[in-house]
């Protein structure tokens, strides 16, 4: 994969969260994950401490195959897109190592340029490029 292709990669993974039709959602996601590819994601802080205090060492949230990861990416265009008040774009740092892609993402209100959140993905791919399992570090 080139430089530019990882840059395709990225662009349509951010698009995707952006994407109000469900049907066109469902089909990027079979495009870009692999059949049973995962989505990690690190809780937020207030939820790792209350899971602290509760006893667990450590929490992840997970999302398994394409109808859960239906579900992940829809429940997230739902709270932060749909009501019209932000979008996602990604940085401009995207980069490959072998089979390992890593760049940022920011949120910014629609029509705005502030940034009021973001995080960081480390995407592992397949050997034809998907996704297999999709780290996400938020509010970094």
């Amino acid at each position: 994969m080139t430089d530019t292709n990882t840059r395709d990669l990225v662009n349509r993974y951010v698009a995707l969260w952006n994407e109000p039709d469900a049907k066109v959602r469902r089909r990027t996601i079979e495009e870009l994950w692999a059949e049973g590819g995962a989505h990690v994601l690190q809780p937020p802080e207030e939820m790792r401490k209350a899971a602290a205090g509760l006893g667990f060492a450590s929490t992840t949230l997970e999302a398994h195959g394409y109808d859960q990861l239906e579900v992940r990416v829809a429940h997230s265009y739902e709270e932060f897109v749909a009501p019209g008040e932000f979008v996602f774009r990604p940085g401009d740092n995207a980069a490959r190592l072998h089979n390992v892609v890593k760049f940022t993402w920011e949120m910014i209100p629609v029509g705005g340029d502030e940034v009021v959140g973001g995080g960081l993905d480390v995407l592992i791919l397949d050997d034809d490029d998907h996704i297999t399992t999709d780290y996400m570090f938020p509010g970094l």
